[in-house]
Parts: structure tokens; sequence; C-alpha cells
């Protein structure tokens, strides 16, 4: 995976990206900076930074932590604060080794920089100067022709003129011909800046822009490695002098080897990979065949608009799709429908997760208010069970609301093309036995013993979850007898953690069974020797089916 590939048409997250690198550079060795400035006073004033470079709640750099070295710049500060006790004079070395040194390698990659992004932008407007000769040719054809019809059409009402003599009707027909002639040159010449706009385009999206692209992310995978070296110095600097916080140093030299420049430019494609198409090539428009003079200046601003992913991003339908314009911020929807597709389909699981923990809080309270209504029943001088039930009807109300909102919002991610058939199962399985235990409960049918002090028996019925939990794992070791024969085997090239629910882990070089093909949403299903199964991420993996 790499930049050309997958984030073409991301341009302007590519620049904040890369600008962000540089920015956080410039941030460490501002902190580094300051850092040997309160040594002095070493134990109030290091706290006191270390709280001043954290990120605030919810502002841009805190979203920027999914990334290793910004992750590890966080780290450091945490280490920091931990031994912020010792006072020890180490400022020169840090000046000379780290200051020093990535101030100077900050200002090759701020030029390096520069640099790609010109080439960008005179590639961009090489094409769209090519494209405006594209559509001047365009324009003249359709003009020469409209002419050259009307001559034709003179030609042939002064030939049929009994009153027209016959050098007029000579001149006429010289005219037409000469009108034809002149249309038939336009003609060629717009097929010919066709030819070559086509081909221009076709270099600028799959050659020119992936190359810059590529690029940018060896010079930002670089910037990230020489940064977490800067990480791994700032604390062998304090090692040689203060061995007696050497386990808070061991912290600080993880977080800089933590760095992974790859999984930093991999997070990045994840979270901004849109899933559009590159534009395709335009079709040529003959203006000589048919054309309809009566409706020919309303049928401009249809003709030449290529297909496909422009209508998706919105773009006007009269211009082509330019990967550096601007792009006006879309209208925010409650399905998300106004996020690429990649994007949305996280979005839509992340609320569905939100809303299944409110659903969990709130079925837990039900139960909750249930056993204390009963005990109140049994024991009335412990409280009246009527008091209750404002509480229990609130609780069915927002179970339910939350339920609706659950079921639309997996209409919504089925929609997007998600599978999430095994999760979706599990997750029903459980609520319905949560609904059926509490409508049991309200019809009293089922009570559960309890003693005279208000707690479980251990006499009487055990507890629900437990119950709940048998019923779901019944029936979901039935499904999972029945194993589907693998199509084929696949090898990892990744690590994977496997830390949601219905993933499994994957460590990299290990070979797996391949039970079911990846349907479009970019997950494939697995099975290990011992029978384990559950999906991993196409991407991670090499897949060889079976013919």
């Amino acid at each position: 995976m790499d930049w050309g590939t997958d984030l073409w048409d991301q341009y302007d997250i590519i620049d904040k990206h890369t600008q962000s690198g540089l920015e956080l550079v410039e941030k460490y060795v501002k902190f580094v900076k300051e850092r040997t400035e309160i040594e002095q006073n070493y134990a109030k004033q290091l706290r006191n930074l270390t709280k001043k470079y954290n990120p605030k709640r919810g502002c841009k750099e805190e979203q920027e932590c999914r990334f290793s070295n910004h992750q590890s710049f966080l780290d450091i500060l945490n280490e920091m604060n931990d031994y912020a006790g010792q006072r020890e004079l180490i400022a020169e070395n840090m000046m000379m080794n780290i200051c020093i040194e990535l101030t100077k390698y900050l200002q090759e990659l701020k030029m390096e920089r520069k640099t790609h992004l010109s080439e960008a932008k005179k590639a961009q407007q090489s094409l769209e100067s090519t494209y405006k000769q594209l559509d001047s040719s365009k324009k003249r054809f359709e003009r020469e022709w409209r002419e050259a019809d009307k001559a034709a059409q003179y030609a042939e009402k002064t030939d049929q003129d009994i009153n027209a003599t016959k050098a007029d009707v000579e001149k006429a027909k010289q005219q037409a011909n000469m009108r034809t002639h002149i249309a038939e040159e336009c003609k060629n010449d717009y097929a010919a800046q066709l030819q070559k706009y086509n081909k221009e385009q076709s270099q600028f999206y799959f050659s020119d822009m992936p190359l810059i692209f590529n690029k940018l992310q060896d010079m930002d995978e670089r910037r990230v490695r020489k940064l977490a070296q800067g990480y791994v110095l700032f604390s062998d600097t304090e090692r040689h002098v203060m061995p007696i916080i050497g386990k808070c140093l061991e912290g600080v030299t993880k977080a800089g080897t933590n760095v992974n420049e790859r999984n930093d430019s991999i997070a990045l494609i994840e979270q901004y990979k849109s899933g559009f198409e590159r534009p395709g090539d335009l079709d040529f428009e003959d203006y000589s065949q048919g054309i309809n003079r009566a409706s020919s200046d309303s049928s401009l601003g249809t003709l030449g608009t290529p297909k496909g992913p422009l209508e998706l991003l919105g773009k006007n339908r009269s211009k082509p799709f330019w990967l550096f314009s601007k792009k006006s911020k879309p209208t925010v929807t409650e399905d998300f429908g106004h996020l690429p597709p990649e994007q949305r389909r996280k979005r839509l699981q992340q609320k569905l997760d939100d809303i299944g923990k409110e659903l969990q809080k709130e079925v837990d309270q039900s139960e909750a208010l249930e056993k204390m209504k009963d005990v109140y029943e049994k024991n009335p001088q412990m409280g009246d069970p009527a008091s209750l039930s404002p509480q229990i009807n609130q609780t069915a109300q927002n179970m339910e609301r939350l339920r609706g909102e659950l079921n639309k919002y997996e209409s919504w991610l089925t929609e997007a093309g998600r599978r999430g058939d095994l999760v979706l199962r599990r997750d029903t399985l459980r609520e319905d036995a949560l609904s059926y235990r509490s409508h049991s409960n309200n019809n009293g049918s089922t009570h559960e013993p309890y003693s005279p002090d208000g707690t479980h028996s251990e006499e009487g019925t055990p507890d629900p979850s437990h119950a709940i939990y048998a019923e779901f794992d019944d029936d979901f070791e039935e499904e999972e007898e029945e194993l589907v024969a693998p199509i084929g085997q696949c090898t990892a090239m990744y690590n994977f953690p496997g830390a949601s629910e219905g993933t499994i882990t994957m460590q990299e070089g290990e070979v797996l069974s391949v039970v079911e093909e990846d349907k479009g949403d970019g997950w494939t299903r697995v099975r290990r020797a011992n029978g384990n199964e559950g999906y991993i991420p196409t991407s991670y993996v090499s897949i060889s089916l079976s013919k």
C-alpha cells in the first residue's frame, strides 16, 4: 500500500499531513530547548512543560495520536512527568545531539517538500492548459460545422431558386465547399487535441502524481524515522548521567522504537482512502453527425463530461475532475452519506458500537430495577414497589429508542456494504434473550428468590446474565459445528491483533485456511488448524484460492 495508489485523490490530506509532520519536528525541537532552560529548577518546571505540550481533549493534535510518531511523543511527555523530581544537568548534550541535528535535518525536509509540491503544481497546470486547448478546439469544431451546414443549405436553396443566376449558384457552392473543408480541418484538430489530452490525463493520474505522492511518502517516512532516533537520543542522553531513573528512560526508548513509519503511512491510507476510482478518458463527440441546430446551444453544457466518480464527488458536470481544486465542505448527514465509502463504513460501525454500549447499560439498569422491585414486593418494609414504576418505564422507553437506532444504523451499514453478519447475529441473540427475560419479569411469571436483606439467594435461580450467555453460546456452538470446507489458503504479510468481536489474531508469516472470500468490504473469513475462525483484513494477507 502506498500513497500514490491509495491516496491518489487526497492531495490536500497529504499536504496537511506532511506539514503536520514538519510541525511535529519543530515542536519536538522546541520542547527539548525549553527543557534545557528549566533544568536548574528541574523538578517543578519539567511537570509544567509536559503539561504544556500535552494536547487538549478534542483538538487536532489528539486526533493525530493514531500515528505512532505522534503517540511516541506523548509517551515521552508521560515518562518525563514520572521522574520530574530528579535534577541533573544534561542540557548541553541534548542541545548538540537533538536540537541542532534535528533543526538542520528539518530545513532539508522543508526544501524537499517544497520541491515535490512545486512539481505537482506544474503537472496540474500543464494538464489544465491542455484541457483549455481541447475545449477551444471543440468549440471551434462546433462553430465551423454550423457555418458549413448553413452554407450547404444556402447553396441548395440558391440552386433551386429560378431567379438566381448561374454565377450565384457557383459562388454559393464554392462557399459551401470551403466551409466544409474548414470544418473537416477543425474536426481533425479536435480529434488530435482530444487524444493528446487523454494521454496527458492518463500520464498525470497514473504516473506523474503517484510518483510525486510516493516521493512525499518516502520523505515523510524518513522524517518519522529521524524523529524516532531523536526520541531515543532524548533518553540515551539522560541515561549516561541518570542511572537512577533508568526504568523511566527505558519507557521513553520503547516509545521511540515503537515508531513505525510504514504503519503510520498505512494508518493515513486507511483513515482517508475515499474508495473512488480515477476518472476515465473523455469520449469523442462528433458534431458532424446528426447535429441538432435548434437545441445545440443548450446541449453544450452536457457534452464532454466524464462519467463515474465525478458525479459521486459532486463536481461541476461541465468540467473534468481536478485533483487540486478546492473541495466544498459536504453537508453532514445522520447516515454519514457525505463521507467516502471506506470512511462511512467505519463511522457507522463506530456508531453501532456506541449504541450497543448504551443499550447494554439500559438493559443492566432494567434488570437491577426489576430485582429491586421484586425485593420490595417480598419485603414491603424496605420500600414501595410502585415508586420504581417511573424509572422502569423510562428505562423501557430508552431501550426501545436505542433498539430503533440500532436497527436504523444496521440497515445503513448493510447498505454501505460491510459484512457484519456474525457480530450482528451475536448481538441479536443476546438482545432477544434480554427481551425475553424482561418480558418474563414484567408478567410476574418468573421471579428469582432473594434473601430478606435483598441479596440474591445462592439456592435460587442463577444470575440471569449467565442464563442469557448460556442460550447465546449454545446457539452459536450449534452454528460452529457445521464447518465449511476451505476454498484456499492465505499467508499473513503483517501482524493483526484481532481486537474487535468477530476477528481473529494473526502473526506475520502464518498460514491460514480461507473459508469465505472477501465480499467487497475488505474482510476475509479464515480458519486455523485448531478450528478457530474469524475475519482478517484482506489487504494483510496473500491469498491463493483452490481451482
